[in-house]
């Protein structure tokens, strides 16, 4: 199993369009095969800064979702309201 790790940085005043765009997102992943979990935070200490952390059978998995046309889709109503690229880090156990 991997975790995929991913952080974005919001333009301010967007977290109410932001959160409809993630849902969306999180839905979209969880029909993939290989899905298995998966959370949304908000970083208390910076309110415009996103971490949104998956669980996944293996790293195929992740690569079929992040490269899929429904993510980009899915991607292309969040990237309006990000103030740079999200940044992903794949994380395997020790």
């Amino acid at each position: 199993m991997i975790k995929v790790l991913i952080e974005r940085q919001l333009l301010e005043g967007l977290d109410e369009e932001y959160g409809h765009a993630a849902k969306a997102l999180l839905r979209g992943c969880m029909e993939m095969p290989g899905y298995i979990s998966g959370e949304s935070l908000k970083d208390i200490q910076r309110p415009t800064h996103r971490v949104i952390i998956t669980l996944w059978k293996n790293e195929q998995s992740w690569k079929d979702w992040e490269k899929s046309a429904k993510r980009q889709q899915l991607l292309a109503g969040i990237c309006g309201l990000l103030a740079a690229d999200e940044k992903v880090t794949l994380l395997a156990p020790l």
